[in-house]
């Protein structure tokens, strides 16, 4: 996931229907620089897949069969590009609707030629129901999610027992659920929903956070946030 807050949901409910029309992004303005913008044209073939609204043949899109892992929000997929080339035997299906870190991505992906990512400029609820199915993923990295800081707006956090819930039924039994943020108030609520979520089991032992696992880099963005003093909270849940 990611280098800066990437992604979050407007307020999701517990009934399903609601559900269905939850996103996992807020649309945020940036403007591409030339390299991005090149790299669509030079790289969009090979690594961008579209969205669509039917099973993605996931062997055929990557070439070969290897463990599937779901990255939601990037950001500007530092932490993406460098994950997938220290765990070369796992393939990453990368969400992102911010058009320059997808741009970024695609240019390390090409100058870098990380064979391993593939990435999709869509909502991830909507690939998840649409272009995956239930247990179809070996794993799922949402690293600094949007806190939405203000207490009139955790409603719209991404990480809530609905959302959640669906996530788990993506997951493969023995498969993982990998969660970073740098907000300790979010990191509390993180840890309670997970908890509550019968189809998931702490790794590190029931309310205790997991050691940063040796894969994830330390971004720019959580370097600036240790040296202000703020903490980070990884979490890994396994599917039952």
């Amino acid at each position: 996931m990611t280098t800066e807050p990437t992604t979050d949901s407007t307020a999701p409910e517990a009934s399903a229907p609601f559900m269905r029309q939850i996103k996992t992004y807020v649309l945020r303005a940036g403007r591409m620089g030339t390299g991005q913008i090149r790299a669509f044209d030079q790289y969009g073939l090979r690594f961008l897949l579209p969205y669509q609204a039917e099973r993605l043949d996931v062997n055929a899109a990557f070439g070969r069969s290897a463990p599937l892992i779901l990255e939601i929000g990037f950001g500007m997929g530092d932490a993406t590009a460098h994950i997938a080339q220290v765990r070369p035997g796992d393939n990453f299906l990368c969400c992102e609707v911010h058009e320059p870190g997808v741009g970024a991505l695609l240019k390390r992906c090409g100058e870098n030629d990380i064979s391993n990512i593939r990435i999709v400029q869509h909502d991830a609820v909507e690939v998840m129901d649409h272009m995956l199915g239930q247990d179809s993923l070996d794993g799922v990295h949402i690293f600094f999610p949007d806190p939405w800081h203000k207490s009139r707006h955790h409603k719209r956090r991404l990480i809530q027992s609905p959302f959640v819930q669906r996530l788990a039924q993506h997951i493969k039994p023995g498969g993982y659920l990998h969660l970073a943020t740098d907000w300790a108030p979010y990191a509390e609520q993180m840890m309670a929903v997970l908890s509550a979520e019968p189809l998931l089991v702490n790794t590190a032992g029931a309310g205790q956070f997991a050691p940063q696992p040796d894969y994830r880099p330390l971004t720019k963005f959580e370097n600036r946030g240790l040296k202000l003093g703020h903490g980070v909270w990884d979490l890994v849940f396994r599917r039952a």
